[in-house]
């Protein structure tokens, strides 16, 4: 099957699940990156503008990022709400424990919880579900975090690699920075994916199609496998 027919079945298979749950709206984070604004124009398509609602959550985030959403949202025309948490995120974080006792993860994965707790109370006033946007190599290799970006009601676009997502970003036109775009969730300084997976989209998109990859890519195989054992005891 081509990419454009999957697309379509994608829409399909969204306007459908959005009726037989007998709901009124899916609701969506929109973060300026290529995953979310390919599922905004996927579910924009699928459902009509007055059937999404979109929200740039700010928790200290990067501001280029939420302009990024912004101009993404006006590309689409889709329903835009920026929130910003950065406040609550330090209010929250000093009640947890003082500020200098989180690592970095810690932090991070608190603002990823907080974006998608955000999400769900959307959700509930609109009588929606709430979109995920993580991607085949995300979900592959776990990137995501558990009860934040992992939590989503329906994964529209998981059987895409980050390839088939860049292009498809360009056959819903798109515009081709944001597919080019270094992938980041935007929290922290520097940060990016590939940085905190320690490999590379193009490596993983090889080794899920069952491409040739980098020696290094098969010496981590092991963490991708169910963990061995030998066969059970048998007791009689």
């Amino acid at each position: 099957m081509k990419l454009e027919q999957y697309l379509l079945e994608i829409e399909k298979f969204l306007k459908e699940y959005l009726e037989k749950s007998h709901l009124d709206s899916y609701v969506l984070g929109l973060s300026g990156g290529v995953d979310s604004s390919l599922v905004a124009a996927i579910a924009r398509k699928a459902v009509g503008k007055d059937r999404l609602y979109c929200y740039a959550i700010n928790v200290e985030s990067n501001r280029q990022d939420i302009l990024d959403a912004i101009e993404v949202s006006k590309q689409l025309d889709v329903n835009l709400q920026v929130i910003d948490l950065t406040e609550t995120y330090f209010t929250y974080q000093k009640a947890l424990a003082r500020q200098d006792e989180f690592t970095r993860l810690t932090k991070s994965n608190l603002k990823v919880r907080m974006r998608m707790a955000a999400l769900f109370a959307f959700a509930q006033e609109k009588r929606g579900l709430v979109l995920g946007t993580d991607n085949a190599d995300e979900r592959y290799v776990g990137y995501f975090t558990k009860y934040g970006d992992g939590a989503a009601d329906v994964l529209p676009i998981v059987h895409l690699t980050k390839a088939e997502v860049r292009e498809a970003s360009k056959l819903y036109g798109l515009d081709e920075k944001l597919a080019n775009r270094v992938a980041s969730a935007g929290l922290f300084e520097g940060q990016t994916d590939e940085g905190e997976m320690g490999i590379t989209y193009k490596d993983l998109d090889n080794y899920l199609l069952g491409n040739e990859v980098d020696e290094k890519v098969k010496m981590s195989e092991h963490k991708r496998q169910p963990i061995p054992e030998p066969i059970p005891f048998d007791r009689k």
